[in-house]
């Protein structure tokens, strides 16, 4: 702004020195002054046009950063739900009613009681199939069918016995 001030105070003195007739003077620097105005008027409508520019990047770019941070807890959130031990859940199936019902994976529990029929449930976490493999002793209460897939087994077996016997005594 110091240079605009320079440069005006030197123009005046400039015109001063070069018009002698002080009419024309005169009317040279209040034309000039119209003039200068002016632009003045426009250079504060353009400062005023720059600084709601100004504003509306600001307001854009704290929506942003908003965004942003949500984003951000998120991404933690997930993480946490990817990442951390805590916090998986378990689908139980109680093999006395049929119950479903989920639990929090705890490999210090060993037993949990069926929230419908109340009844304990064995947990085995260990993932092993041997209980599977040795096949139902039958004993439990809500039998699917598999202990008289053992006695179809057995009668099998023993009938492939008796046929080896009979062509033994051939």
């Amino acid at each position: 702004m110091n240079t605009l001030k320079e440069s005006y105070t030197s123009f005046l003195k400039d015109i001063e020195a070069n018009i002698q007739n002080k009419e024309d003077l005169l009317y040279v620097k209040a034309r000039f002054a119209k003039f200068l105005d002016v632009v003045l008027e426009e250079m504060d409508r353009i400062m005023e046009y720059r600084k709601q520019e100004v504003e509306e990047l600001e307001k854009k770019q704290n929506q942003l950063d908003e965004k942003m941070e949500k984003m951000e807890q998120i991404v933690s959130h997930i993480e946490q739900d990817i990442y951390s031990e805590d916090g998986f859940d378990f689908e139980i199936v109680c093999p006395y009613c049929n119950y479903e019902f989920v639990i929090d994976v705890d490999e210090e529990k060993t037993e949990i009681e069926c929230p419908e029929c109340h009844n304990m449930i064995e947990l085995d976490w260990s993932g092993d199939l041997e209980d599977d493999e040795q096949g139902c002793s039958g004993s439990c209460s809500s039998c699917h069918g598999c202990a008289e897939d053992v006695e179809e087994e057995d009668d099998t077996e023993e009938a492939q016995a008796q046929e080896n016997d009979e062509d033994d005594d051939m």
